[in-house]
């Protein structure tokens, strides 16, 4: 998993993944992003810091500058996924690495979903056929943002031979209670329990979007759709729409992309938006949707 020295940095929320990435490459640049000064993100990553030997940078983005870059993250991606906010602090995060110079970044992206590191896993009856179906198909929006920025992103839990050999271990180890509470990732908890602080490997899951503090802004972003316009909004749309804050996207969209693309030759149809998916997979990149969950919790 420590792979070739990779001259450059990484995306550093301060969470259980990007700790356990940086603890293998010392000296790396870790960015972390924050809306204004809130989420907890700067905390943890500051208490990894001292003890990682990392360059540590803190790109602070207000929200004026959040809100003005909705309509390049929605270009970039040709998607109104409620997920903006989430994709806003991979996008200043990846953009900030562009004006420091660097070409390569390392992302924890993967882990969550080969360790079962989310909650409603937890019910999931054939959990080891759902993480090996998932991991057939992940796509992240760090990806494309790269691209736009022409940096390499690299995944090191989603490098082959990694997600091979994760993908035998048994769910009884990726998720385990412990003193009464539910584990998701136990297995790496545990193998860099002692290794990295004990805040670190045990805290709970803390997802991008409030660690950086973006979620803030959906409260904002909905207050600036009025009732009478949202009210309107199955008259000329063809989307389902989640709530203000997802017609909101759908707007910018239209405006900075376009159409929905229909589907094309052996894709199924979006329930929510109209578009092609591939037909062995379940997400909608274009608006969020999810089969057999409609829209994901925020």
């Amino acid at each position: 998993m420590q792979g070739k020295p990779i001259k450059g940095g990484i995306l550093f929320s301060g969470g259980l993944d990007s700790a356990v990435l940086a603890s293998l490459r010392p000296g790396a640049t870790a960015i972390t992003v924050t809306l204004e000064s809130r989420g907890e993100d700067l905390e943890y990553a500051t208490c990894l810091n001292k003890s990682l030997n990392l360059i540590h940078t803190h790109r602070r983005v207000t929200t004026q500058e959040a809100l003005g870059a909705i309509p390049e993250v929605i270009r970039i991606l040709k998607s109104f996924d409620p997920a903006i906010p989430n994709d806003l602090a991979v996008y200043f995060g990846l953009k900030h690495a562009k004006e420091l110079g660097l070409t390569h970044i390392v992302t924890g992206d993967g882990s969550d979903e080969i360790f079962a590191g989310y909650s409603y896993m937890e019910t999931i009856p054939d959990l080891a056929a759902y993480i090996n179906k998932l991991s057939r198909f992940l796509e992240f929006s760090s990806n494309r943002i790269g691209n736009f920025f022409g940096i390499t992103i690299h995944q090191p839990f989603l490098e082959r031979n990694f997600l091979d050999w994760a993908l035998t271990i048994g769910v009884d180890l990726k998720i385990r209670e412990l003193d009464g509470k539910v584990w998701g990732k136990w297995i790496l908890r545990h193998a860099f329990d002692g290794f990295l602080p004990s805040k670190v490997v045990w805290q709970a899951k803390r997802p991008l979007e409030e660690g950086s503090g973006m979620s803030s802004l959906r409260q904002i972003i909905s207050s600036m759709v009025s009732d009478e316009e949202f009210s309107e909004k199955d008259k000329g749309y063809p989307v389902q729409f989640m709530d203000k804050e997802h017609f909101y996207y759908y707007k910018i969209f239209r405006n900075v992309v376009g159409e929905i693309p229909p589907p094309q030759g052996g894709e199924k149809t979006c329930p929510g938006c109209g578009t092609g998916i591939e037909r062995e997979k379940s997400h909608c990149r274009v608006c969020g949707w999810v089969e057999g969950i409609g829209w994901p919790k925020k």
